[in-house]
């Protein structure tokens, strides 16, 4: 992760924290004593791929710097039901006011490395890579691309700012796809800086008028069925690279990587993943 990462998911944890314990968490502070040590382990109840191990032990030693981890099984795994992940111990106040952060990150973390997984399955064989989208919850998105990462997935980029990505709205906004491009250009120029470009197309017209432009990185064949784009990559040519993107579902995966594009970008791998079952039990 880089410096501007790691400082956007320390501001997560601080909101996060802020948020769960506020004033204080009532309930461990009127029955614990603050002398108590104790030990809990993290339990799998769900056959899946583990992530959020990393991001745990950051929110831990957060909170409380004293906290020992001893892992067991790392980013990346494919667990088992019953599996124990790590055990943590330590003072028992903290290892309560810990236990719903971590809980809530690695639960959505490695029910999207658990998905992603399998989307990256589908397509072995192929040279197609599965994409995420921006299509993140607010806040999560850094932890939500690095659990897409450790699934075996690419990041499409993290925001606005690390690509341009001229879609349908910029290109009529901008008065079609030879104004969009060549204001990209110019403003790359202008601003120094060395940004790919990816502009969406939406028919054969659009990526015939990109083909005759060019000065793109990547065209996104927008809702394009898969004897279109067959056709699109044919065009194409190897000139550029190729993304499928809209309404393509787990089913049709593999069918849209048979028509040769170089990614797939997949908004279901963020947007509408279920959590992987999970808990942090006392020993």
């Amino acid at each position: 992760m880089n410096t501007q990462t790691e400082a956007l998911i320390d501001e997560l944890i601080k909101l996060a924290f802020a948020e769960d314990i506020g004033e204080g968490d009532h309930t461990t502070l009127c029955c614990i004593p603050s002398t108590a040590q104790g030990k809990s382990q993290l339990i799998i109840k769900e056959d899946g791929v583990l992530a959020g191990v990393e991001i745990a032990q950051r929110i831990f030693h957060t909170f409380d710097p004293d906290l020992k981890v001893t892992v067991f099984i790392h980013d990346g795994a494919e667990v088992k039901k019953g599996e124990i992940a790590f055990v943590v111990e330590g003072k028992t106040q903290s290892l309560l006011q810990t236990e719903r952060l971590v809980l809530n990150v690695m639960q959505r973390m490695s029910g999207i490395a658990t998905t992603t997984r399998r989307y990256v399955k589908a397509l072995e064989g192929t040279k197609t890579r599965v994409l995420d989208t921006r299509k993140t919850t607010p806040g999560m998105r850094m932890l939500e691309k690095e659990a897409v990462k450790i699934g075996g997935g690419v990041n499409h980029r993290i925001g606005l700012f690390d690509m341009i990505l001229l879609k349908d709205n910029h290109v009529d906004f901008a008065g079609g796809i030879e104004q969009a491009i060549t204001r990209a250009h110019n403003y790359l120029k202008e601003k120094g800086k060395n940004l790919k470009i990816e502009i969406e197309v939406r028919n054969f017209d659009e990526l015939d008028q990109v083909l005759r432009v060019g000065g793109v990185d990547r065209i996104m064949l927008d809702n394009f069925n898969t004897q279109y784009t067959k056709e699109a990559v044919r065009r194409i040519n190897g000139r550029f690279e190729t993304e499928s993107s809209g309404g393509i579902t787990f089913d049709t995966l593999r069918s849209y990587a048979e028509c040769g594009v170089d990614y797939i970008s997949v908004g279901a791998l963020t947007h509408s993943v279920k959590s992987l079952d999970m808990s942090l039990k006392a020993v």
